[in-house]
């Protein structure tokens, strides 16, 4: 009996154990990220804004 509390107390962890100082951050990864979905914003807001102005030409010319 005395095996069984020692082995369950050695199965229990403290929390000091999972404390792990916080993982480097590289900005240039960031900064990159960030520009990559600046320019697919752009590009989405460019195809919706042309496919919107030719859907416009093309009612126009329907109607003449």
């Amino acid at each position: 009996m005395s095996t069984e509390s020692l082995n369950r107390t050695s199965e229990l962890e403290t929390p000091s154990q999972f404390v792990e100082a916080p993982k480097r951050v590289n900005v240039d990864v960031l900064k990159q990220r960030l520009l990559q979905e600046k320019k697919k914003e752009k590009v989405k807001r460019t195809i919706i804004l042309s496919s919107v102005i030719v859907s416009l030409g093309a009612l126009t010319m329907l109607t003449y």
